[in-house]
């Protein structure tokens, strides 16, 4: 008895592989605090991308006051993410598991199966990063490796992401928390050389309908990637744990990191042509920082890519692949290290890529809202065994599809749809709407239309 007490313990220990995945957490394994969430998301908010985001508003057309203004809304987004996490804490299981109450058990197949390939790509888009920062820090301290240093880059970003994932939820808090104060200190001297310096003045010309839109939807996409996450990272929390605590560590975490650096973004694309954002922010920087800021974006990707990938693992168990989280984990990181390759050495299909991710907005804004409407429908109240039910469960609904979601989740789409304003697809509303793009309210449509189809539901 005391052998099995002392291996419980040890399923959720720093450097020691997790023996769970989607699989409930029992009570007696419950640890930690609400105050282990600030450190998760502010550290793996603490990511370049958020300058881009940044920079991005001001390229729309708006004024360092204006973007200013969309990033904070933007961060604000985080207190919704984190919110969310209280499922975890009543479950005691991942986000897409919990899904299953508001789609059903085979209706919530298709949203996994597009979350799984979004962290992957994120993934492979934070790698690339981090492998080009690595290798012009390579270059600034004299190798000039080519091919070669470009493929130690890539082992080095890929084996430190890949290292903590594998290793487990209780390893990714910690590397989130201590690479976090490294990055922060390095952020925080990024802000000083670079906000002294911001244009303030207001533009005669305001950004428009199309401005102001785009600028909501690239501030907004960032949190929006992260609904399908925040249970993974809730679920070892003690039942005890308040939604008060809960809501606030997680979202102050979130919100400081990513307002940060999206200012830092906004002030740096006042200044300089920030199309390249690495290169462009570097003219900013004294010449002995510019290897630091090298290196706080390469951390900054890795910090991201370890969630990312992290979830990724929990999301394959989700569709159905019978191997445990470390096992299926290989799975994704072999996924990722294929499409970084290939972007790094074959093909430069990174903005594809992107252009790709974005585009998928279209059915996470709709999932987002329904997932989230179902949890205040409930008051977060689930038969948490009931979601690893089939047939003749609770959320089996009709065939393993919940009428109401299905549809509540078709009208979001077709609604995001026809007003989404990207480079793959431009919406037949877009031109009479102004050139806006309302993609994001595909949420509020999905939801509204979910809280009246399944106005009913209360507890499981």
């Amino acid at each position: 008895m005391a052998t099995h007490m002392a291996e419980q313990q040890r399923s959720d220990e720093v450097f020691r592989v997790e023996t769970h995945g989607i699989d409930p957490i029992p009570d007696e394994e419950r640890h930690g605090s609400a105050r282990d969430l600030f450190w998760l998301w502010f550290g793996s908010n603490l990511t370049f991308t958020y300058v881009i985001n940044g920079a991005l508003a001001v390229a729309f057309g708006l004024s360092f006051w204006q973007a200013t203004a969309v990033v904070v809304v933007g961060g604000l987004a985080f207190f919704v993410i984190s919110a969310a996490g209280l499922s975890g804490v009543r479950t005691g299981t991942a986000t897409l598991v919990i899904s299953r109450a508001a789609f059903g058990t085979r209706g919530n197949w298709p949203a996994g199966l597009l979350n799984w390939i979004v962290s992957i790509g994120y993934t492979i888009v934070n790698t690339v990063v981090g492998v080009l920062a690595l290798e012009v820090f390579f270059a600034e301290i004299g190798w000039q490796g080519g091919d070669t240093a470009r493929a130690l880059a890539l082992a080095i970003t890929l084996t430190l992401t890949f290292a903590v994932a594998l290793w487990g939820h209780a390893t990714v808090q910690f590397a989130e928390r201590w690479m976090a104060y490294a990055l922060a200190a390095g952020f925080a001297a990024l802000l000083v050389f670079v906000l002294p310096g911001a244009d303030t003045t207001v533009p005669a010309a305001g950004p428009g309908a199309a401005g102001w839109s785009l600028a909501f939807v690239v501030m907004l996409a960032g949190p929006f990637s992260y609904v399908p996450m925040p249970a993974d990272y809730t679920r070892y929390l003690p039942r005890t744990t308040s939604l008060r605590s809960l809501t606030w560590c997680g979202a102050l975490g979130g919100f400081l990191s990513s307002v940060a650096l999206g200012v830092a973004g906004v002030a740096a694309a006042t200044q300089t042509d920030m199309t390249d954002a690495v290169a462009g922010t570097e003219k900013l920087l004294p010449g002995w920082f510019q290897p630091v800021f090298l290196a706080l974006v390469l951390l900054g990707s890795v910090t991201n890519s370890i969630i990312t990938l992290y979830s990724s693992s929990l999301n394959l168990q989700v569709l159905g692949i019978p191997w445990s989280r470390s096992r299926a984990i290989l799975i994704s990181a072999a996924v990722t290290a294929a499409g970084s390759l290939w972007a790094l050495f074959f093909a430069d299909f990174t903005e594809s890529l992107l252009s790709f991710l974005s585009l998928l907005i279209i059915v996470f804004a709709p999932w987002s809202g329904i997932f989230l409407t179902d949890m205040l429908l409930r008051r977060c109240r689930y038969d948490a065994p009931a979601l690893h039910a089939g047939p003749g469960g609770a959320y089996w609904y009709r065939a393993g599809y919940h009428p109401a979601g299905m549809a509540a989740l078709l009208t979001g789409i077709v609604f995001a749809g026809l007003t989404c304003d990207s480079e793959l697809w431009t919406g037949p509303l877009v031109a009479p709407l102004g050139g806006a793009d309302l993609t994001l309210l595909g949420s509020v449509v999905s939801a509204l239309t979910y809280w009246a189809l399944a106005a009913r539901v209360r507890t499981a």
